[in-house]
């Protein structure tokens, strides 16, 4: 039965809470943009996007400062609100790092010691994890390298990864003053299993795109590296191998001259993420061709999962990590900031914990004792 009688409200609402103020294209900055909609033929689709939601601060392998956290956070949030996106790619700018975690240098210089500021940090970066597991489009991160600390965090809260095979994934809060709360400990045990968590989250030791794909985390690994004109596998990374127990040995670093003439070759090697956004654009397609309710219906279906752990969680690891700000991440944090001054990123492990041992009180003795000095 025809209502064309109802009265109807003319335009679209606008359901934006955040503007273009957010966004940048000068690093260090977020930046949002969005691209058309391309079919397998590689041709335009009028009036269909996806949004590019990029953290630009190359110089700084893409850490993310108060600031990016703000734009990522209006990134998701607009993408979710404008009916012309099919899906959200997160990515970095160049090609060194996706993301290496929150700046350094601001948490060494201005959060350290200060709690409560650190507090309110944690408040707009939980919001960003929420943003992007509440996105209302599926979620894609587009690895263009490493993806380490919390943007290993914000890499796991997204749908899908596809990755270069230049990438390296891994956790560094152990080792430089925090803890993997700002989503690893909650996803990588449903990536991973529990074992394989529990050593990426306290170890810090880095792992290859080929061997994230093996255990789980990855959707696919392209190649980027350019050789006479051939785009060919990352020589530093060993893709399949046979050992004498039947064990296969996939993305396990190489060794010896076969680690040095790679390193070699990755210092001049040109970088082309051709198959890489071709990746991307075969998944955008996919969506494309969804009915799209019952797309991102199935999406939330998966990600609440995730989502039970996340949300038991951060409230409370907000207030471990606001604290922290005044013994382990003060440490941590200020030594990794000096480095270049004092040649080591990292604290005297043992003196450290040789002071703990004796009752020594975490004051400012303590610190001028474990903190590596001027060279």
């Amino acid at each position: 039965m025809s209502r064309e009688w109802l009265p109807r409200a003319g335009g679209k609402k606008d359901h934006d809470l955040w503007g273009a103020e957010h966004f940048g294209k000068d690093a260090p900055c977020t930046s949002y943009e969005l691209r058309p909609i391309k079919d397998p033929a590689g041709k335009p689709v009028a009036g269909l996007h996806t949004a590019w939601v990029t953290l630009n601060n190359p110089a700084q392998y893409n850490s993310y400062t108060t600031k990016m956290v703000k734009g990522v956070i209006a990134g998701f949030h607009q993408a979710s609100m404008d009916r012309s996106v099919v899906a959200v790619v997160f990515t970095g700018a160049g090609d060194k790092a996706f993301c290496t975690g929150g700046n350094t240098k601001e948490y060494a210089e201005y959060y350290s010691s200060r709690p409560a500021e650190y507090g309110m940090y944690m408040d707009l970066f939980n919001a960003m994890i929420d943003g992007i597991l509440g996105c209302k489009k599926p979620t894609i991160c587009r690895v263009n390298g490493m993806r380490v600390a919390g943007g290993q965090e914000l890499g796991t809260a997204c749908d899908l990864t596809v990755s270069a095979d230049t990438a390296i994934f891994g956790q560094a809060g152990p080792r430089h003053g925090s803890a993997p709360d700002g989503g690893s400990s909650d996803f990588l045990p449903w990536f991973l299993g529990i074992e394989d968590a529990m050593w990426s989250c306290v170890s810090c030791e880095m792992w290859s795109a080929y061997k994230m794909k093996r255990v789980g985390l990855v959707s696919k690994v392209c190649k980027v590296l350019k050789k006479d004109g051939q785009l060919v596998r990352n020589p530093l990374w060993i893709t399949d191998k046979w050992v004498d127990d039947g064990e296969i040995v996939y993305g396990e670093a190489v060794q010896g001259d076969a680690a040095k003439q790679a390193k070699a070759f990755l210092q001049t090697a040109q970088t082309d993420f051709t198959l890489l956004d071709k990746a991307v654009d075969d998944i955008v397609w996919t969506f494309t061709n969804l009915m799209p309710g019952c797309l991102i219906k199935s999406v939330e279906g998966i990600r609440l999962k995730k989502k039970v752990f996340w949300d038991q969680a951060k409230v409370i690891n907000r207030h471990w990590l606001a604290a922290n700000m005044s013994t382990e991440a003060y440490l941590g944090f200020n030594a990794f900031n000096t480095k270049k001054l004092t040649g080591k990123d990292v604290i005297d492990f043992i003196k450290y914990r040789q002071l703990l041992a004796e009752g020594t009180a975490m004051d400012p003795a303590l610190f001028e004792a474990v903190l590596p000095q001027p060279k």
